[in-house]
């Protein structure tokens, strides 16, 4: 993985910008990533499929049908789909509750950087993956989670329980759509026989442009 990124990932959560942080900072951020190296287990779970796309929202998989504007976008092309779920594992969670109850400061750092941690394993698998199937003369669209723009997060529900992430990865989702561990990612890819042109992921994807955390 990224260690690079994932530091840089961290700080933008904590609300850095372009400062940097100080001495007392940085020996923190390193003795967190210290801890989650010795806590994570990143597992995940794949599956590819059919996909149909009907009008100019329509979406129809064998997990799941659903009407977003957003994904039908990102989707243009494809006529296969990757869905896919990974996770840290419980222990992320568990340096956080132990942190919060005797030292806040420091469960807020872990916090952020388990959040970026997920996020560049997810990166780096989804490398892996656009180069495989790039080698098979198919192309692999950038990864879009339910709740990115209008990509109902309901959807959630189709995903972890299609993908059976609960008996394998041990990934689940309480009644109120909240992923347990709760670093945790869900996402589907299109694949295309075609190359696209833009790639837009991430915050780009996403509506939200109030988000105190999105990358500027």
């Amino acid at each position: 993985m990224d260690n690079e990124r994932i530091l840089r990932e961290t700080l933008r959560y904590l609300g850095y910008r372009r400062e940097r942080p100080d001495s007392r900072v940085e020996a923190l951020l390193a003795e967190c990533r210290r801890e989650l190296d010795r806590a994570v287990s990143f597992r995940h779970v794949k599956r590819e499929m059919p996909l149909t796309l009907t009008g100019e929202a329509g979406i129809c998989t064998d997990l799941f049908m659903t009407e977003s504007r957003s994904l039908a976008k990102n989707l243009k092309g494809c006529d296969r789909l990757l869905v896919f779920a990974a996770t840290a594992g419980i222990g992320a969670d568990q340096l956080i509750q132990r942190y919060e109850r005797v030292q806040v400061s420091k469960a807020v750092v872990i916090q952020a950087m388990a959040a970026a941690m997920i996020e560049e394993y997810c990166d780096s698998l989804n490398r892996e993956w656009k180069e495989a199937f790039r080698r098979e003369g198919r192309y692999l669209r950038p990864r879009f989670s339910p709740g990115y723009g209008d990509f109902p997060l309901e959807c959630q529900k189709a995903l972890i329980g299609g993908l059976e992430a609960g008996k394998r990865i041990g990934l689940t989702l309480t009644d109120s759509l909240i992923m347990m561990p709760s670093k945790s990612v869900t996402a589907v890819i299109g694949i295309s026989s075609l190359p696209a042109d833009c790639f837009v992921e991430g915050c780009e994807a996403c509506g939200r442009t109030d988000c105190e955390y999105r990358r500027e």
